[in-house]
């Protein structure tokens, strides 16, 4: 049963989480929009100090709130990571490995937006769902479709998706009960590329003006020698990495071709998220409203000879990470925090933002408290990774790490593989250390960490 406004108003100031911040009492409740973009990894942003990309609104986002340069996914693959998102839950308790997958409804009960709709938010989801089916008990408004870049509007014209995903987002925030918090998540599905499409990356017209007479430079990660220090079982032709790279990147014209319409459709999604902030301010909400900016998962650009994402290094489990948070102080707006932040952790900060208590079954913090309060200590140094087998080992094998600042030791069951990166040494992680005698110790503290955390994430 839905709360009255008093009630409401009670529920939401009740349970305040220890070390939270919560909103004045003399504040309503804050509004709270989650934006998710698909295949984006950290470094897609012009904030992030990407010289080619054109994303000014993200940017400006960026620079009147927070920007984490260490945020990560705990699963690099969209169903898995979206579960996560909603639930702050790893992998392994929320039990979304396939596509298709719905989740059960004792882990639904722990969704971000369940509880904050249970606590009388109006709450609305756009685009991108990626679990199965989207249950309406837990939004009010629901808009979900996927899977291609150009659409067709009610009257038969074609639309581009994130057009159609910048307009319902605008129809939600017009439309919403005046008498009520809301709860917005818009799932972008660019810039994942349309996989069954001959060109992959489908834009919009208008982003080709920002990439006029652009070249993209070329990771050092694109080298050969990167390729070759990869575990054989990936380097085959049959894993999925390797198919998509030559579908996408194998040759310097494609490369051009294919990054520059990657890089235009992200522009399209900051785009969209510009036009929900000018209508957030027209509106008179946007300083009582937190935003949250994310992506689902990394991005193979060719990097080690591969493409999308799945697999544990750097550049497929990273991703950019904005909150803009009307508690924060103006004298501490545009900074950056450089703490480990997970994509399990959205789920508790968005509960907590509104005053309510943390449910238990959310494994990730909030970290909220690090840039309200600098309170920093005891916050993590490490996490878990986890990723299932989709279709078979040759295809994309399950995988498993412990992630450090200067150690990353990585699982591969079904190969009975193991790999050992010293970060601070090797940050393009290529040198794999297991056996070496000079890390011996090392090698069994993450062994024995890993052990650990197996145990831990269930």
């Amino acid at each position: 049963m839905m709360n009255t406004p008093a009630v409401l108003f009670l529920t939401l100031f009740a349970g305040t989480a220890v070390g939270q911040t919560p909103p004045q009492k003399d504040q309503d409740p804050p509004n709270i929009i989650v934006l998710v973009s698909d295949d984006h990894r950290w470094d897609g942003l012009g904030a992030a100090g990407n010289k080619v990309i054109q994303t000014p609104r993200l940017d400006q986002l960026s620079g009147e709130g927070i920007r984490f340069t260490r945020a990560y996914v705990t699963t690099s693959i969209c169903m898995v990571s979206r579960a996560s998102i909603l639930t702050g839950q790893y992998m392994s308790r929320h039990h979304i490995t396939q596509f298709g997958i719905e989740l059960e409804p004792e882990a639904f009960a722990q969704t971000y937006s369940g509880v904050l709709r249970e606590a009388g938010y109006w709450t609305g989801f756009i685009g991108k769902y990626g679990i199965g089916q989207v249950r309406d008990d837990d939004f009010d408004f629901v808009r979900s479709y996927s899977g291609r870049h150009w659409l067709e509007d009610g009257e038969g014209n074609p639309i581009h998706i994130t057009e159609q995903n910048a307009l319902d987002a605008l129809d939600f925030v017009r439309e919403r009960p005046g008498d009520k918090p809301f709860l917005l998540s818009v799932s972008f599905f660019a810039p994942h590329a349309e996989d069954s499409a001959p060109q992959q990356y489908l834009p919009q017209d208008w982003s080709a003006g920002f990439y006029q007479d652009v070249t993209v430079p070329g990771s050092t990660l694109m080298d050969e020698q990167y390729f070759e220090a990869l575990p054989e079982f990936i380097r085959q032709e049959s894993n999925e990495g390797r198919i998509r790279y030559h579908w996408r990147f194998d040759t310097p014209e494609r490369y051009q071709e294919y990054m520059i319409n990657y890089f235009r459709l992200i522009t399209e999604v900051d785009e969209a998220v510009g036009r929900l902030v000018d209508e957030l301010r027209q509106q008179g909400i946007y300083d009582n409203t937190l935003i949250v900016f994310i992506g689902d998962n990394g991005y193979f650009q060719a990097d080690r000879g591969l493409a999308d994402k799945w697999y544990p290094y750097e550049e497929s489990i990273r991703v950019p990470l904005i909150v803009h948070d009307p508690r924060l102080p103006a004298a501490e707006r545009g900074i950056t925090r450089d703490e480990m932040v997970l994509n399990i952790d959205l789920a508790p900060m968005i509960v907590a933002a509104a005053g309510l208590e943390v449910p238990g079954g959310m494994q990730g913090r909030d970290p909220a408290p690090l840039y309200l309060s600098g309170a920093a200590h005891g916050w993590r140094d490490e996490f878990f990774y986890e990723h299932p087998t989709i279709t078979d080992k040759n295809r994309i094998p399950s995988s498993q790490a412990v992630v450090r600042r200067d150690l990353k030791y990585v699982h591969w069951p079904e190969w009975d593989y193991q790999q050992l990166f010293d970060l601070r040494r090797d940050p393009g992680e290529r040198q794999n250390l297991i056996g070496e005698p000079d890390y011996r110790q090392q090698q069994q503290r993450m062994e024995e960490k890993f052990r650990q955390w197996r145990q831990r994430v269930r």
